[in-house]
């Protein structure tokens, strides 16, 4: 039940990786099975997984809103949430799929956001910003789609300056009842998907200069979880 492929080629893809998949093996995401998968998602993100995460969106944007300087939005897929960033905020997007961004810089264009200043295909693990570049760095939905979300986290709290904050929404899996089933039976779709429906919480606590100021259930149903981190002024000491 993956998204609808563009051509009778990634068609066969999908269902090879599938059948793959229902053999029981578990697919590790790369960069390549991610730019597929996006790709596919292109034409109709919007309409699909973009209307599920309109709440959470909102959500965040609005607390951005509330702060000063530069944003660094990481996925930024078709600029969903562009036209909803204060127009005092300084917007830089990224994301890996070309198909993605080129609808991001549509939305900018028809809605003449003049508070966006750079939109680039770059990966979220090889951030090409010098240390210290934005006051809010936030991933919406994109921490379960990386290959590494280790490096992608460091790489975060690298771009991000000291006092300002890393923000994240994400699903992170759990184990019981019908919802940790559910989340165990897709886990080998990965590629086809695009994202991990397994992933744990610890995966993205990885960068001792970011320490959690709070974690926050979102609609729809819990699903969702943000997490905000401040960025401390120093890596802390291990002999404190």
């Amino acid at each position: 039940m993956g998204p609808v492929s563009t051509s009778q080629s990634d068609n066969r893809s999908a269902v090879a990786q599938v059948l793959h998949a229902l053999g029981g093996t578990a697919v590790q995401l790369d960069e390549g099975a991610v730019r597929t998968a996006y790709r596919r998602w292109a034409p109709f993100y919007d309409y699909t997984f973009g209307a599920v995460s309109t709440a959470g969106r909102r959500h965040a944007v609005d607390m951005i809103n509330k702060s000063q300087g530069r944003v660094l939005e990481v996925g930024v897929g078709t600029g969903l949430s562009l036209p909803s960033y204060a127009k005092h905020l300084d917007i830089v997007g990224i994301d890996i799929a070309p198909e993605m961004l080129e609808k991001a810089r549509q939305r900018v264009a028809s809605g003449n956001l003049d508070n966006v200043s750079g939109l680039h295909e770059m990966d979220a693990g090889n951030l090409a910003f010098p240390d210290a570049s934005f006051d809010t760095v936030v991933a919406m939905y994109v921490i379960t789609v990386v290959p590494n979300p280790e490096q992608v986290m460091r790489e975060l709290a690298r771009v991000v300056k000291p006092g300002g904050q890393v923000m994240l929404i994400n699903h992170f899996s759990q184990t019981e009842g019908v919802r940790g089933f559910l989340e165990r039976r897709m886990a080998p779709f990965a590629e086809v998907l695009g994202w991990h429906s397994v992933f744990e919480l610890s995966r993205v606590m990885v960068a001792d200069t970011l320490k959690m100021r709070d974690r926050q259930s979102l609609r729809p149903m819990g699903i969702f979880t943000m997490l905000r981190f401040d960025r401390l002024d120093e890596t802390p000491s291990l002999t404190a």
